[in-house]
């Protein structure tokens, strides 16, 4: 579901003018604001992180910039502390910001809040982890994939894997329903990069059928020709679910091939 954009507020407005300045080269700037008011408009504060950071690239560089001018700012240890409050709304609230900030140090305690007893503040974990990335928040996903919904778990990690982080996962044995969530990761991010490995899996005799038949429909999702050619090669195999699977897989690679053609 698409959240609304929340309203700018007069805090977001000199949060925006304050991350601007600091994105533009001037490392002295600080940010005269107190966690309290940060964590009561995590709305509007998150969205300007998140604009900040998008108009920048969103590269490595203007992250530590906006990192750093919250740490300047003696923000961030409050704003790692909301997330064990006893308050549902400040954890929540505090999971928002840390995860438009993407702050490594509050991947740990944002993993711990997949556990939380409270489903809107597990949602936001899930959501602001994605968010965070890397390969700390992806062990932290996985480590729960018997508790979280696979489709939340698959968009998360398609969101927050990087290149090298999936092919590990494509490579190393896997329990079935965590190679079925992978590939369905890979399908969401319509990964071409890893294709030649899903293409193994789905020809692979010795896989289960669950997750050859998810390595087909990743193959779909991702819509490269090379994914059909592929398919091809199961219109015999023994097993029916996987061709029945593979012909799908090559009606969807070739529609949507038609479509970008017409």
């Amino acid at each position: 579901m698409i959240r609304p954009e929340a309203p700018r507020t007069r805090l977001a407005s000199k949060i925006e003018r304050v991350l601007a300045t600091a994105l533009s080269g001037d490392p002295r700037v600080v940010l005269n604001v107190k966690a309290s008011e940060v964590l009561a408009e995590p709305g509007p504060v998150a969205q300007v992180i998140s604009a900040a950071l998008e108009n920048a690239g969103n590269g490595l560089v203007a992250q530590l910039v906006v990192t750093q001018t919250f740490r300047r700012s003696g923000l961030e240890p409050d704003l790692v502390d909301s997330l064990a409050s006893s308050d549902p709304a400040v954890r929540i609230a505090g999971a928002r910001v840390c995860g438009a900030l993407r702050l490594p140090s509050a991947v740990p305690w944002l993993a711990d809040l997949l556990d939380d007893p409270s489903a809107a503040v597990r949602d936001v974990a899930i959501r602001s982890l994605a968010d965070v990335g890397g390969h700390r928040v992806v062990a932290a996903l996985l480590a729960r994939a018997d508790r979280l919904p696979s489709y939340r778990l698959a968009m998360a990690l398609a969101r927050a894997a990087s290149d090298i982080d999936l092919e590990s996962l494509l490579r190393e044995p896997s329990p079935v329903k965590t190679m079925v969530t992978v590939l369905m990761a890979c399908g969401l991010r319509r990964d071409a990069l890893h294709g030649h490995l899903v293409v193994r899996m789905a020809q692979d005799q010795e896989c289960e059928t669950e997750i050859r038949v998810a390595a087909c429909r990743a193959l779909a999702m991702i819509g490269e020709p090379a994914g059909a050619d592929g398919m091809r090669l199961l219109a015999t195999d023994p097993d029916e679910t996987v061709r029945k699977a593979s012909v799908r897989a090559r009606m969807r690679i070739s529609a949507a091939r038609r479509k970008r053609i017409g």
